[in-house]
């Protein structure tokens, strides 16, 4: 049976209780110790960041769905119903006019060929991945799951795999904890675009697809049977463009008006939409047991819901473990929030060591993956890669890391040898990152980074080999090196007389990678390292021991 709003909204009901609690909670029976409620107060009551995600350091994310289709990076799905972006232009000359090939024309061109998850999570996992990450849908509102709530799935259409759940099995028999993301919460708005038409030239006024096609238009075609407007969410009032614009100006200026600045609010007049999300979060939560759930969006998506859905998540953890063990993430947190959810920073720096551990999400690329971008050397060196990282454990933090994954199932050559190389880095120099934590002092060094926030990274100069990182584990100080210097010599002056970091004793000092002991020198201007010729890696780390260091 199909499902449609009145049975599901029935659904909803039968399911959730209490109010506005949209989700029910964990039996008491099955879940003992499980406290929590849908509030930010019950969140944050008993919360403790889990131990192996704290020891992980770094996870890898495929950010992969139909909008990898087309290559063309990050949210084609709704640039490419924007007259006047590059999207919308590249999208007419290769596919034709959005009105007659829409967004849904790619899930049924998606063929999943040359997929080797097994493959990729073992090149993940030489590259240092301790967790592994499945998008599970994005804003397109494609689930990429066996989803029971949305039939725009990817087991029904496109490439008919269970392809979180595949991802799933591969990382866990390869002893890597496994997480998904959810972005959905945004369909609602994001998808007002596929409503509107060119304002200029001679498809002028002419709705585009998800404005026009009706469950009805499918007879005999590949998506039979199923509603588009379940996949384009069918945005109601002003969201839907007016006729009448005339200029690509003014319907840019409208649909940058009605973005709403990616509000985490319900859509007005629209509780199908909250609790289908739900809904699927809940199925999407049950059927994987995620050890690991990103949430992209400010806070919680959806108001209640999305506190619902994460009390819900800490309790289930009970129900599997025994225990609170799982990690749900949000973004531009405050205080209290920081201690119901661990916070993401995406493609963001800490400018502090911070107490709460926390997590950054970047890219080797764009989000999407982008054939532009590969073509012309865009990625992010594996060196790149490795310094962000330690920046980022330095200071108490995890970095997830998407390597974008073709519409095929596959990724390209460049993004093998950058994983490659983070892998040979790692076979070094692992031992510094994994299982560390944080010393008294996150480092020293010249690199500043932008203002500690959301969608900054680009911003950032390089480090240089004055940018020291530091971390700890069974009593050594590891100082990463961002770089090689050119005198061979590294000094390390937050060890400098009279600082607070000139305690207890050196009495060793090494080169990972390095057999023998190196010289060194504890001198007012603090620790002095002489450096050997050979280069086990492409950034050095020094292991410092002796007693009282750390």
């Amino acid at each position: 049976m199909k499902l449609n709003r009145r049975h599901l909204l029935a659904s909803a009901t039968a399911t959730f209780s209490g109010g506005a609690a949209f989700i029910a909670p964990v039996a008491a029976e099955a879940a003992p110790k499980a406290p929590f409620k849908g509030s930010w107060e019950s969140l944050a009551e008993s919360y403790q960041t889990p131990e192996w995600f704290r020891d992980a350091k770094l996870g890898i994310w495929a950010h992969w769905g139909p909008q990898c289709v087309p290559e063309y990076g990050d949210w084609y799905g709704r640039q490419m119903y924007q007259q006047g972006n590059g999207v919308y232009d590249h999208h007419v000359k290769t596919y034709g006019h959005p009105a007659q090939f829409g967004f849904m024309e790619f899930i049924g061109q998606w063929k999943v060929d040359q997929w080797d998850p097994d493959r990729l999570i073992g090149l993940y996992k030489a590259a240092g991945a301790k967790y592994f990450v499945s998008l599970a849908n994005h804003h397109d509102n494609f689930d990429m799951f066996d989803s029971k709530y949305q039939d725009w799935n990817a087991t029904k259409l496109g490439p008919k795999r269970d392809v979180v759940g595949t991802w799933a099995k591969a990382a866990r028999a390869q002893g890597l904890r496994f997480g998904v993301s959810n972005h959905g919460a945004h369909a609602w708005h994001w998808w007002a675009t596929a409503f509107g038409y060119d304002a200029e030239g001679p498809a002028r006024g002419l709705r585009y697809d998800a404005y026009r096609v009706k469950k009805e238009d499918g007879k005999g075609k590949w998506w039979e049977g199923y509603d588009p407007h379940e996949l384009y969410v069918g945005p109601e009032g002003d969201l839907v463009p007016p006729d009448g614009i005339t200029t690509i100006k003014d319907m840019q200026a409208y649909n940058d008006s009605h973005s709403g600045q990616w509000p985490e609010t319900v859509p007005p007049g629209d509780p199908y939409f909250v609790k289908k999300w739900a809904l699927r979060q809940q199925d999407l939560v049950d059927k994987y047991q995620p050890d690991l759930v990103y949430f992209d969006n400010t806070t919680l998506p959806l108001e209640q819901a999305g506190l619902d859905a994460t009390a819900y998540y800490y309790n289930a953890s009970y129900k599997w473990h025994g225990k609170l063990d799982v990690v749900a993430t949000g973004k531009r947190l405050n205080d209290l929030q920081r201690k119901a959810i661990t916070e993401d920073v995406e493609r963001g720096y800490s400018d502090r060591l911070r107490e709460i551990p926390w997590q950054t999400c970047t890219c080797i690329g764009n989000w999407h993956y982008d054939r532009p971008l590969y073509e012309r050397n865009g990625y992010k060196t594996a060196k790149e890669v490795i310094q962000r990282l330690a920046d980022v454990v330095s200071k108490n933090g995890n970095m997830l890391l998407s390597i974008p994954v073709r519409g095929n199932g596959s990724i390209d050559e460049k993004e093998e040898a950058i994983l490659a190389d983070m892998a040979a880095w790692m076979a070094v120099n692992g031992e510094a990152i994994f299982a560390t934590r944080p010393w008294d002092i996150f480092g020293e060094g010249p690199f500043a980074p932008p203002a500690a926030g959301d969608m900054d990274e680009w911003k950032a100069k390089p480090f240089s080999h004055e940018d020291i990182r530091f971390t700890t584990k069974a009593g050594a100080l590891y100082a990463l090196v961002q770089d090689w210097p050119e005198n061979s010599y590294v000094q390390i002056y937050s060890m400098a007389e009279g600082s607070p970091q000139r305690k207890g004793t050196v009495e060793k000092v090494e080169l990972l990678g390095h057999a023998e002991p190196l010289k060194f020198e504890l001198g007012m201007d603090g620790l002095s390292v002489k450096l050997p010729d050979a280069k086990p890696a492409f950034t050095p780390v020094l292991k410092i021991t002796g007693s009282g260091l750390v």
